[in-house]
């Protein structure tokens, strides 16, 4: 027999469906800065192209990588207000990845990847730091 689950503390269940928002939020702007960094890269000459850099991919490339994990975010985030397991693991690895993908691309626009890297490592801290209630 296993011991009856007390009901969680209000005031902890509110802050634990804050941080959750939280994570959430900074989820879909950094997706959706990955969406509009793909369709700008799309669109044509809008950044700099700089030929000496060890990790030069053609733009077109970048906008289609980007607009990917953008699209992929998104989704996640969804699974995230869910509560679901799943997003939590995915958030963590598109995430993961979004980083990689603003790294390689800080040539290309500087700004925009570092602003887009730091979103991503407090949305990565947030969710391996959270804990849902399951009732």
């Amino acid at each position: 027999m296993t011991p009856a689950r007390s009901a969680p503390h209000p005031v902890r269940q509110g802050f634990a469906g804050g941080i959750t928002m939280l994570i959430v939020v900074l989820l879909l702007v950094s997706s959706i800065l990955s969406i509009l960094r793909g369709i700008a890269l799309l669109a044509g000459d809008l950044f700099v192209r700089v030929p000496d850099y060890a990790y030069a991919f053609d733009p077109v490339t970048w906008g289609w990588v980007d607009l990917a994990l953008g699209l992929t975010g998104v989704c996640v985030a969804v699974g995230l207000i869910l509560s679901a397991t799943w997003a939590r693991v995915l958030t963590t690895c598109v995430v993961a990845l979004s980083i990689v993908g603003s790294f390689l691309s800080l040539p290309y626009h500087p700004w925009w990847s570092v602003i887009v890297i730091a979103l991503d490592v407090i949305v990565i801290w947030a969710v391996s730091n959270w804990e849902p209630y399951h009732l």
